[in-house]
């Protein structure tokens, strides 16, 4: 699947979703100035014994275009505010979305087999999506089976499922539905539900107000003592409920016409990541036969229905469902479905307590009889949907990296202490200066923990640091702000400590940075400017003339075969001198800004250069994966060329 049309489609919806978000604003104004002159109307020319006296005429006399302006005026700078408010707050990344709705983070120490699973699942999608792996939520207090991915860009991105996820689907279930959710993500859809989510609050936001003055004339006639807010609020609250249910209505249509066609395309990414129909088919399948379904309770859910796997609400509750029928979707997948649906043993859930520290102390004697019969039960099922808790085991054989790191790269401490280490010079003398000034840092213990791996990852070497880096992010972005500031400091002290920047080091930092600073910090996000690549040409020689040099053999030859791609067949080879880092990682931020379509070309032309004899060992391949993470777009099909030999298949 071409992941970067996809996202030049997304943009292109973005655009659609502007000209609906136009019409529906247009609508409450023109709905507005409609009650504005009804009021007016009917406060001046109606009396209850005559009637109407001055008639439609008197009706249509109340409107002017002064009015108009002035309503028109209001409501843009109401929605305007509203939207901007939303975006502010959703555009943090998808953790923020996700503690909205109740979600819990899974800690990659987690010890829960089922939590573990899922890691276990989201890690493989993330390899095989070349991506590192996203923060994974569980929404414990949901029974419906579903699921959501949510961010800006993949740096921010989270998978969230909810407990019944976890705890009704099978293995290979579990992996089609969050295969799935990586198709949201690769393909450019979370920015654009979180656009669709800022731009619906502002339609919908007046019949919030309506509630609101309902609500509080009722507050006020119950309290009794004192005058009332008259009989025009309630009136005026009627009125602001219907322009917002309206204006609801549309919403719920632009969000269908937008959300539908995503979702099948999404079913149909999950079978080619799986490469099985069985596990996305047989999810759907068991949720057609599962009570709660998809239906989610969270009090935030509703204003982002259009982001989960299935419809969180029943469809009678709308007239434009966000998601195609059930069968329909089944049918896509699996065409020769016999329409029966999978009955799986629900679990039965009691009133315990869903987060840690919510529960009653001094429970009775009958209520630790109950729950030790629960947990026999609940031992007995896991049975069948749990696998052998051989996580770090399974990483360590596919990366071939010793077990002892994995473990490590699960605590932010040992994380921390793995990605310094990559840092370390093999000089004894700067690498002392490099350990005072981890020692400087004040984190107690990070400079023993270093000193300790130390050997170990300089063992590894070049081709190990990719994969490390990768494993260590979860556990990174587990740390408060104040111990990511230091972090980051310490990184670049340590980067600087020699008064130059290798490449391999400005790699590292760019893909802490790009995956890390969206956990912790406002950030600029890389916008579509350039249409024509002619309009970046120094920008690409600059790329193209550092990834040259960078290779074995003839640099000339290297740049000629990137550059030919591009059809810049009069583009030369810049000077040793003028290729430094610093031009390269100016180059590359710039290179961000082109628009979709254009990315794919330039990473091509940019493993063109590197792979000039067919191969791409592992440094170039980190080189490539730092260059994709600054420009925001999924990494190439990379593994044909991989040189396996510069990299072990067992752990050394």
């Amino acid at each position: 699947m071409d992941f970067f049309s996809q996202q030049d489609i997304a943009r292109r919806n973005t655009r659609l979703l502007v000209l609906a978000f136009i019409g529906a604003v247009l609508m409450l104004i023109g709905l507005t100035n409609i009650l504005v002159a009804a009021f007016l109307f009917f406060s001046q020319d109606y009396n209850i014994y005559s009637g109407l006296r001055g008639g439609w005429t008197g009706f249509f006399a109340q409107f002017s275009w002064s009015r108009f302006g002035s309503i028109a005026m209001t409501v843009c700078a109401a929605v305007g505010i509203v939207v901007l408010f939303k975006w502010i707050q959703l555009s943090t990344g998808g953790k923020a979305v996700a503690e909205n709705m109740g979600g819990v983070r899974i800690l990659p120490q987690s010890r829960d087999r089922r939590e573990r699973r899922v890691l276990n699942i989201v890690d493989e999608m993330a390899l095989a999506a070349n991506m590192p792996v996203p923060p994974v939520y569980v929404l414990n207090g949901e029974r419906g089976i579903n699921a959501f991915a949510a961010g800006i860009t993949p740096a921010d991105a989270v998978v969230a499922v909810t407990r019944g996820t976890i705890d009704h689907l099978t293995r290979d279930e579990l992996q089609g539905v969050i295969a799935h959710e990586f198709s949201h993500i690769l393909n450019g859809d979370m920015r654009l539900n979180i656009r669709l989510a800022a731009m619906l609050k502002g339609i919908t936001f007046i019949s919030d107000i309506g509630h609101i003055l309902l609500r509080s004339n009722h507050s006020v006639r119950r309290g009794g003592g004192g005058r009332g807010p008259g009989p025009m609020l309630p009136v005026l609250g009627v009125a602001l409920w219907v322009i917002g249910w309206l204006g609801g209505l549309v919403a719920g249509m632009i969000k269908a016409a937008i959300s539908r066609q995503k979702e099948y395309l999404a079913d149909a990414s999950a079978v080619q990541y799986t490469r099985s129909t069985e596990g996305i088919g047989n999810a759907l399948k068991v949720i057609g036969g599962y009570l709660p379904g998809t239906l989610v309770h969270a009090a935030r859910a509703a204003e982002m229905s259009h982001i989960f796997f299935g419809q969180i609400e029943h469809p009678l509750w709308h007239l434009f469902p966000t998601h195609p029928p059930l069968e329909k979707r089944i049918r896509r997948v699996d065409p020769r479905w016999d329409g029966k649906f999978i009955e799986r043993k629900q679990r039965t859930y009691g009133s315990e307590p869903t987060r840690p520290g919510e529960g009653q102390v001094g429970v009775g004697r009958a209520a630790l009889v109950a729950a030790a019969a629960a947990a026999a039960i609940l031992e007995e099922e896991d049975a069948e949907f749990t696998e052998p808790d051989t996580l770090d085991e399974t990483t360590a054989a596919r990366e071939a990296i010793p077990v002892a790191f994995v473990t490590h790269s699960h605590e932010p401490l040992g994380a921390q202490s793995l990605v310094l280490c990559l840092l370390l010079s093999e000089h004894d003398d700067q690498r002392q200066a490099q350990l005072e000034l981890i020692t400087t840092s004040g984190v107690q213990g990070l400079d023993s923990l270093v000193s300790t791996l130390y050997p170990g990852v300089a063992e590894l070497g070049a081709p190990y640091r990719l994969p490390l880096v990768e494993l260590c992010l979860p556990a990174l972005k587990a740390m408060s702000l104040a111990q990511y500031r230091v972090f980051k400091n310490t990184l670049l002290q340590l980067i600087r400590a020699d008064q130059r920047t290798e490449l391999h080091e400005w790699c590292l930092f760019q893909l802490v940075r790009h995956y890390l600073d969206p956990e912790f910090v406002q950030v600029r996000y890389s916008r579509a400017r350039y249409r024509s690549l002619h309009k970046v040409d120094y920008h690409v020689r600059a790329v193209l003339s550092v990834l040259a040099y960078q290779g074995d053999g003839d640099a000339a030859g290297h740049f000629r075969a990137g550059a030919d791609e591009l059809g810049f067949a009069e583009m030369q080879l810049m000077p040793p001198e003028q290729a430094d880092v610093a031009v390269f990682s100016t180059a590359v931020n710039e290179l961000a800004d082109c628009y979709p379509l254009l990315k794919p070309r330039l990473l091509k032309a940019m493993l063109q250069t590197v792979t000039t004899d067919g191969e791409l060992n592992p440094v170039e391949r980190e080189t490539i994966a730092s260059i994709a993470a600054v420009m925001d777009c999924p990494v190439p099909d990379w593994h044909p060329l991989i040189n396996t030999e510069t990299r072990g298949n067992t752990p050394p």
